[in-house]
């Protein structure tokens, strides 16, 4: 997004929401998430939607499977694809504050090769490159991560790129813009 570009759909004031956004939104702020943000904004024109997409998220982010560490790395992989730079700033940071390398971050960001000497992460990138890149995973890559992690946290594994994705995309249309003050460096 460029910097002149504006939000297309703002932020609705607590205090001009229907009951029914009002409810969803307070669901959200008391939720670990804390806040309105990301595209509940927007989905919030849509209240059943907004909830069920905060349900699923739930799911996603706070009762997965994959250790803390993997699930970030997979959205940030899954971000940059999207070329979604608010959901890249938020996560790409989380993922380094849980234990991924900055480099490898940042080799990530700037669309550079990418050197990975933990097994787990090694399989995570693979296997979530491969699906956003070629829209499949061959069986030796899907094969490695049953064998390691398990189908209930395989299964995580591809929610987590599909609802990201998802959430990028929404990011992206109605262009959510990064956090005031923040700017992208290395982010090709």
């Amino acid at each position: 997004m460029n910097k002149n570009q504006e939000v297309r759909i703002k932020p609705i004031p607590l205090d001009q929401m229907t009951p029914e956004q009002r409810a969803v939104a307070d669901t959200l702020i008391a939720s670990p998430r804390k806040r309105l943000s990301g595209p509940f904004n927007a989905l919030l024109r849509k209240p059943p939607l907004a909830d069920r997409v905060r349900q699923l998220g739930d799911s996603i982010r706070f009762e997965n499977s994959l250790p803390d560490v993997l699930r970030e790395f997979a959205i940030t992989i899954t971000a940059k694809f999207w070329s979604a730079k608010y959901e890249w700033h938020i996560h790409s940071n989380l993922a380094i504050d849980l234990g991924i390398d900055r480099s490898v971050v940042e080799a990530i960001g700037a669309s550079e090769e990418v050197v990975l000497t933990d097994p787990d992460q090694k399989l995570v990138y693979q296997f979530t490159h491969e699906l956003l890149h070629t829209k499949e995973v061959s069986d030796e890559t899907y094969d490695k991560v049953l064998k390691r992690f398990g189908e209930v946290t395989l299964i995580d594994l591809m929610a987590t790129i599909g609802y990201f994705g998802f959430v990028s995309i929404i990011l992206n249309a109605v262009r959510v813009p990064l956090p005031e003050g923040v700017e992208l460096k290395n982010f090709k």
